[in-house]
């Protein structure tokens, strides 16, 4: 195996699905209470006494998709559809994540869609494993390509298609500041991969519709 296969393997397959030592929620506070010196302001006065408590309890939510297994999210296949084996897909699934490179959000919509072979899975759960993997501290590729590459290894299907479109907020409100440029990512797999026609069948459902 390559070292840039193995690379991409290790990226997709990252720390946040391995056991990793989580500290105190006391050392967390005590962390946001070192930031918020670092930011110039006071961890004492009255408006930020209780910030650190809030903040740890908002990295809970903001994170919370390190507590999941997404091995386990489609693992319920219904192969009772009466021979259905045309595209299935679920658009405009809204998610918000953060950067790993600044810990600043970034938030969009993400477009999944798959060929069954053996059955289909709830469309709920491909809204769930979206959120999973957005609420990590991510990039917005390497996202797509997981998403991809779980719906794969568990549907094994005759495609996957993900496409992904979100405003980062390190690139509006930090850096060069261009508020409203939106990033676009895809992945293609299967019969999406081999046939163009099939890409440009994902982008005109994705777009049918909209103004």
């Amino acid at each position: 195996m390559s070292d840039v296969v193995k690379s991409l393997s290790a990226r997709l397959n990252p720390a946040a699905d391995k056991s990793v030592a989580t500290p105190t929620r006391e050392e967390a506070e005590a962390a946001v209470r070192t930031l918020i010196r670092w930011a110039g302001d006071d961890p004492s006065r009255e408006g930020l006494q209780d910030t650190p408590k809030r903040v740890a309890k908002a990295f809970r939510e903001f994170y919370s998709g390190y507590g999941e297994d997404t091995s386990e999210i489609l693992d319920k296949i219904f192969s009772e559809v009466e021979g259905y084996n045309d595209i299935v897909l679920v658009r405009d699934i809204p998610f918000y994540s953060h950067c790993e490179h600044h810990m600043v959000p970034f938030y969009g919509v993400a477009h999944v869609a798959y060929y069954p072979t053996k059955g289909v899975v709830g469309l709920s759960k491909l809204a769930r494993l979206v959120d999973a993997y957005a609420r990590r501290l991510q990039t917005q590729e390497t996202m797509t390509a997981q998403i991809a590459s779980t719906m794969e290894k568990a549907l094994e299907p005759r495609g996957v298609a993900v496409m992904i479109e979100a405003e980062h907020m390190c690139m509006s409100m930090r850096g060069i500041q261009k508020a409203g440029a939106m990033t676009l990512t895809t992945q293609f797999t299967g019969i999406f991969k081999e046939d163009p026609a099939e890409q440009v069948r994902f982008l005109t459902l994705i777009r049918n519709g909209r103004s």
